[in-house]
């Protein structure tokens, strides 16, 4: 494989040159870090990337190539992928392709040779920022004019981009395959929910499935009134709000819609920016983090048992802290003390800023997704 130069400038000032492998272009995007160790295709595939350059603190990716079963979406939808070493020799028995020929097919480019250590230590200091990247373009004063005349990522609804086009049923489960082996099979079904898909990962929709709900995937274009109807005619027994990307608070025709969906009292249940979605629903408009949460090693403290779980993240935007004026706080992330869960006080509702499904080694959020069905059956 043959390296092109890649010309990198970020709104700091800072200018670098470094190695591409993937998509050959000019773009600009948002670049954070991420601190996890492994799943770099999970990660890629998760729509809640779009828009931005993920900067990856584990030395070695592509080791372990690339396959369909690991796809979070249909797609990859994050602008890029920077990395310290880039491995073109995969080895792994599930693996169909290298993640240089996925990053071509998914139009994703890739940027290697450079100090990731480096970019992660200026972005915890200085926060994330808008960067560009060009194998076409190496003058440093045109990047930085294109980039400045570039649209932030917080100026983009990149929901519209990653949500369905059209409903579907979901019925896959969780699950580990080896060669021919499955198991881990989804119960019979106790409750009917629909999905709202603001860039969901289909993990978090096997979880779903695999707690014994049966899930019905919508666009974000929903109607509240419709919901309302078939959950007042018993068709549906509650409604999840997804994860996604981007801010939301410019999520407007989506804030209006949940706060309907809100004062039907339906049961609800959020993950990330469906968290974020409820709190402005409720009146408690969201901020944004210095460099956001993303990786698979954040302590988080269950507020009712007082035990600490191993949780993934992959997040910009948090809630209030005074949004427990109107609910119960059930998780603390430990590293910054931020919310990472709520249970609200005179609605049917809970939230969670982590990734329960994401199973970061361990397992043990993975109970959330059996409080949701007990909530509908209440």
């Amino acid at each position: 494989m043959n390296m092109t130069k890649v010309f990198i400038y970020l709104e700091n000032g800072t200018f670098m040159q470094a190695n591409s492998f993937g998509a050959k272009n000019t773009v600009v995007g948002e670049i954070v870090f991420n601190t996890s160790m492994s799943g770099y295709q999970e990660i890629i595939s998760d729509p809640s990337y779009a828009g931005q350059f993920v900067t990856f603190t584990a030395p070695e990716i592509g080791n372990v190539g690339v396959n369909d079963q690991d796809m979070e979406s249909k797609s990859a939808f994050a602008k890029g992928m920077i990395v310290r070493k880039y491995q073109k020799r995969y080895s792994n028995f599930r693996a169909q392709a290298s993640l240089d020929e996925f990053l071509i097919k998914h139009n994703v480019m890739g940027i290697c040779d450079i100090d990731t250590r480096f970019l992660t230590k200026m972005l915890r200091s200085e926060g994330a920022m808008m960067m560009i990247a060009s194998t076409e373009i190496s003058n440093k004063d045109e990047l930085k004019e294109i980039l400045e005349n570039s649209p932030r990522i917080e100026d983009v609804n990149y929901i519209d981009i990653v949500s369905t086009k059209e409903s579907y049923k979901h019925t896959q489960s969780t699950y580990a395959q080896t060669i021919n082996f499955e198991f881990d099979k989804a119960p019979e079904a106790q409750a009917n929910i629909v999905a709202i898909d603001f860039g969901v990962k289909t993990n978090i929709l096997n979880e779903i499935v695999s707690a014994g709900i049966s899930v019905e995937v919508i666009p974000n274009n929903f109607s509240a009134d419709e919901l309302i109807s078939r959950y007042n005619s018993k068709e549906i027994d509650g409604v999840f709000l997804s994860n996604g990307p981007g801010d939301p608070l410019v999520l407007k025709k989506e804030q209006k819609q949940i706060k309907k969906l809100i004062s039907a009292k339906i049961p609800m249940f959020g993950i990330c920016l469906g968290h974020q979605l409820l709190s402005i629903a409720h009146g408690y408009d969201t901020y944004k983090l210095k460099f956001g949460h993303h990786g698979g090693n954040h302590p988080v403290k269950n507020e009712k048992t007082s035990l600490v779980e191993i949780t993934a993240q992959n997040h910009n935007y948090n809630v209030p802290e005074n949004i427990t004026d109107i609910a119960e706080l059930t998780h603390t992330n430990l590293f910054d003390n931020t919310i990472e869960g709520l249970k609200y006080k005179d609605s049917p509702i809970f939230s969670v800023q982590h990734h329960p499904e994401s199973s970061p080694g361990p397992k043990e959020s993975r109970y959330i997704f059996k409080e949701f069905l007990s909530l509908i059956k209440r």
